[in-house]
């Protein structure tokens, strides 16, 4: 079975931090976009083995626009 997960990198002073929106508990960081990446798969994958599951349709995700 395979699921897809939405990962956001922000730069960040030491590089990136990624993070996947639909598990925010799957945090990383890396010097650079590649080695966050590479970091942020096997934080997931790692995540999957220590809660046997994978979050599924548990997240509603929606843009709230605001005036700036």
């Amino acid at each position: 079975m395979f699921s897809t997960f939405t990962a956001k990198y922000t730069k960040i002073d030491t590089g990136y931090m990624g993070q996947l929106i639909e598990w925010p508990e799957v945090i990383t960081e890396g010097q650079d976009i590649d080695e966050c990446r590479s970091m942020l798969q096997d934080a997931l994958h790692e995540m999957i083995l220590a809660n046997r599951e994978i979050p599924v349709g548990r997240a509603l995700l929606e843009q709230i626009p605001v005036e700036v």
